[in-house]
């Protein structure tokens, strides 16, 4: 009769057990295993015994089963793991010029990863802490110029109304305008505060909490005022009992405090002082009230469920059907709020990307900085191993099982890993305060939630990635080779370590390249002539009594005479940046279709010359000839635009009003240079102007200032002096990009020197592998220049291959970047020569370095071990 098998447990489950012990497997353990499995099956049928067996086995901690299998000593997971790191601490402490290496390579990675998650998880955060993000929309407006697509946040003044009225999609809309700074008055104090007119419901659509007040009610009436946390303490010296008081806006109209709100969260990207009802504004100024106009912002809270897309092919045709046909031009769409902030950037009426650009290259960073960390472990681990083949023989000798070593390896990688992460989050803790000054950020080093889930990540991936080549490697070697201390000599291994050496190198010349490029390119920004003079020129802005003509004549004339200040003169313009702009230039000829926006300035008589802005024809204003009001002057872009070969005496109708050009000046970038230069025109002011341009002597800017002070003091008593200086204005501008360079800089700077750790463990792997070899070579009369040569060559040879592959990518790296820019530098052949020389001779001093310590050596030592 034919015996049936006995029954089996589930092979794959016995592997997994196999897989933590410690010996070799004995055929008593796989005969309790198997009796275990016997009772399972006549108690429960054999379903139901191999889910069960399985269980045990995951929960091979638990003590009840170890002691029914009889074999505790064997299986016990602990005692492993206790052995393990007792291991792990004894070779760390053995070749602790390794261990030192390995934990500084490791330790600079984590912390440079760890700095830039905080970083990339602080931006992908910014305006998504309000309740409604969901819901929370903006309406942008897509304007037809005729030549191309503008995309632009204003809009008209009666925008929220009109879509709260005629789309039931929509539950509230608010409008807001620009920021802008005010004088607020108390008593006999005054203070400079940035404030902003908001809607009705602004506190229902946007989460702002609020410590006094009712979000329903506090900008119900137009002489309520809402203010921060900050500014109440500022103000008041308190936060409490507020409601009530008075304050005055610019020494002229009284708000009560109908609110106290707290300060803005630090996932906010825009900040304010106070809040004051747009319904004030909306009612004193006109202009405001048609849909022709547009200045404010309007955004848009949506029911639950509403399909944007579909509100999108509903609304474009709003402007439209309020204009009369009027302004087919205009087609407004409404884009997530907390979209805003990384995906800003529009180019011909698309969404092309903004912020999330620098977020996927500084994530890019720290995925290469982690794998350069790994890499580094992986070939000093290996360049070690040589050291470790008797340690690893005789325990394959005495019945260790590969698994065993895997164990014992990755537990060494963990430990490392583990201590590398512990350290790092120290020294980010340590330096996050720099950090945010370098950021202008306010992150908050939180030891718990999302920090420890990712720091747990890092350890876990880290210590699996950096530590399993290293356990595979070192547990493969058969008893009997390593003991007479012989290693593996495969080519696949060879090429792959030469391979990461040759992706670190790589990679740290395309970063090289980058910082280059970048540093040359801002540089670029901060010395181009931009067609007038920024240099100690103090921007004032007027406010107050200053207004008054006759007071505002008096400033300027003041401000000309003092002893340190060589010119002054006003303007509509702050001379960075779009200040307003407009559509309503004719002259013969125009396409009917074209709607391109000339930017529009106003300025007094001397303002050309003493912004030294050239004048390529005709004349500048007059302040003798009053008949000058009904003329204007074109930038050259403007001239070109508009095909004029002789522009002078020409006439053009300017807001419905027929105006002669007398004169034409040369382009001046208003605008950042990551734009080319736009048509513009400029009218004559004979009126008080926002903004008072001052050219001050230079190194005398403090005394001028103080002299300023003085004369404003007097002429507008209970306001403070506001002014900066109109070049630092111009670098603010590009603080996204100085910011982002140094960034890219430091974190270059860590993968340049963590690559260079690893090719210091490359050297010293080839330098234990070939000790016998220098050691017969010294003895046969080879000089150390040709041991040096020798030892060199090979690694040389790689960063050269990796110089060749990361300059062409660089290159394209570097070209793509600068697509950003109107105005770029030339990629010059000394950037690319210039990072790869670099390269070449942080790789000669490294491996040259351990090439000469070898070559120091008496070869009576490395000879001995035979």
């Amino acid at each position: 009769m034919k015996e049936h098998p006995k029954p089996h447990p589930p092979r794959l489950a016995l592997r997994w057990l196999r897989f933590f012990c410690m010996a070799t497997w004995a055929d008593d353990i796989e005969g309790d295993l198997r009796q275990y499995y016997v009772r399972r099956i006549e108690t429960h049928g054999k379903r139901r015994a191999d889910l069960l067996f399985w269980r045990d086995v995951m929960l091979l901690f638990r003590p009840g089963l170890i002691r029914s299998f009889r074999i505790s000593q064997k299986l016990n997971i602990m005692d492993l793991f206790r052995h393990s790191m007792v291991v792990a601490f004894r070779n760390f402490r053995k070749y602790s010029g390794s261990f030192l290496i390995n934990l500084l390579g490791l330790t600079s990675g984590l912390a440079a990863v760890l700095l830039i998650y905080l970083w990339v998880d602080d931006e992908l955060k910014m305006d998504k802490h309000h309740v409604n993000d969901e819901r929370l929309y903006q309406l942008l407006e897509n304007v037809d110029q005729g030549t191309g697509m503008l995309t632009r946040e204003s809009t008209a003044g009666p925008t929220a109304r009109g879509l709260v009225e005629g789309f039931p999609e929509v539950d509230r809309a608010v409008t807001t305008t620009w920021i802008s700074d005010y004088t607020l008055s108390h008593g006999d104090k005054s203070l400079i505060a940035e404030g902003i007119w908001v809607s009705e419901d602004y506190f229902q659509v946007f989460t702002m909490p609020l410590m006094e007040g009712r979000a329903e009610e506090v900008l119900k009436e137009n002489n309520s005022i809402v203010i921060s946390e900050d500014l109440a303490q500022r103000m008041f010296g308190t936060t409490e009992g507020l409601i009530g008081r008075m304050v005055k806006l610019q020494q002229e109209e009284s708000y009560q405090v109908t609110g106290v709100y707290r300060n803005h969260s630090r996932s906010a990207s825009l900040a304010w002082d106070f809040f004051v009802p747009f319904q004030k504004f909306y009612d004193d100024n006109e202009w405001m009230q048609n849909w022709f106009n547009t200045a404010p912002q309007t955004y848009i809270l949506f029911h639950e469920g509403v399909d944007v897309v579909a509100f999108n092919e509903k609304v474009k045709d709003l402007i439209i059907q309020k204009t009369d046909s009027s302004a087919t031009h205009r087609k407004p769409f409404a884009a997530k709020y907390s979209d805003r902030y990384l995906y800003g950037r529009y180019e011909n009426g698309a969404q092309v990307g903004g912020r999330i650009e620098y977020v996927r290259i500084f994530s890019a960073i720290a995925l290469f900085v982690l794998l350069i960390a790994c890499i580094n472990f992986m070939n000093l681990s290996t360049a070690r191993a040589s050291r470790r083949l008797k340690e690893i023989g005789i325990k394959k000798t005495v019945g260790a099982s590969r698994v065993a070593l895997i164990v014992q390896f990755l537990t060494e990688s963990f430990v490392m890993v583990g201590g590398a992460i512990l350290i790092g989050m120290l020294l980010v803790w340590l330096i996050l305060p720099q950090f945010n000054e370098l950021t202008d950020k306010r992150i908050v080093f939180e030891l718990w939630g999302p920090v420890l889930i990712f720091g747990l990540m890092i350890t876990i991936v880290t210590g699996f990635v950096a530590g399993s080549y290293p356990a595979l490697y070192l547990s493969r070697f058969r008893p009997a080779l390593v003991l007479k201390g012989k290693l593996y000599k495969s080519t696949g291994e060879s090429w792959a370590r030469k391979g990461l050496v040759i992706f670190q190198f790589t990679l740290s010349v395309i970063l090289i390249v980058a910082v280059v490029v970048v540093y040359q390119q801002l540089d670029y920004t901060q010395s181009i002539n931009l067609g007038y003079s920024k240099e100690h020129t103090l921007r004032l802005t007027s406010d107050g009594a200053i207004w008054d003509s006759v007071t505002y004549q008096t400033y300027v004339h003041e401000i000309q005479t003092l002893p340190y200040v060589l010119e002054a003169a006003g303007s509509t313009h702050s001379m960075i940046g779009h200040n307003g702009g407009t559509y309503g230039v004719r002259w013969p000829g125009k396409d009917p279709n074209d709607r391109t926006e000339f930017e529009s300035m106003h300025v007094t008589p001397g303002f050309l010359e003493m912004m030294d802005i050239e004048i390529v024809e005709g004349r500048s204003y007059s302040k003798l000839l009053a008949s000058d009001r009904d003329k204007v002057i074109f930038n050259q872009a403007g001239i070109d635009f508009m095909g004029f070969d002789k522009p002078i005496g020409r006439k053009v109708v300017l807001w419905g009003q027929e105006v002669e050009i007398i004169g034409v000046v040369k382009d001046f970038n208003f605008n950042s240079l990551h734009e080319v230069v736009k048509p513009a025109f400029l009218r004559p002011m004979y009126e008080p102007t926002r903004y008072v341009m001052a050219k001050l002597e230079p190194g005398k800017e403090r005394e001028a200032i103080e002299a300023i002070n003085e004369v404003h003091a007097s002429l507008n008593p209970g306001f403070e002096l506001r002014y900066s200086f109109l070049d630092e204005a111009y670098n603010r501008m590009y603080r996204t990009d100085h910011r982002v360079s140094s960034l890219a800089s430091y974190f270059a700077g860590i993968a340049i020197i963590i690559s260079c750790l690893g090719l210091f463990g490359l050297a010293s792997f080839t330098l234990e592998r070939r000790s016998k070899e220098i050691g017969i070579r010294k003895i046969l009369g080879s000089s150390r220049a040709s041991l040096l040569q020798l030892l060199t060559l090979g690694l040389t040879q790689l960063v050269l291959l990796a110089i060749v592959l990361g300059l062409p990518i660089s290159y394209f790296i570097a070209s793509k970047w600068l697509e950003n820019f109107a105005f770029t530098i030339d990629l010059e052949w000394w950037f690319f020569v210039g990072a790869g020389v670099v390269t070449v001779l942080i790789a000669v001093l490294t491996v040259g370095l351990q090439a000469i310590k070898a070559t120091l050596v008496s070869p009576v030592s490395y000879l001995r071990d035979e």
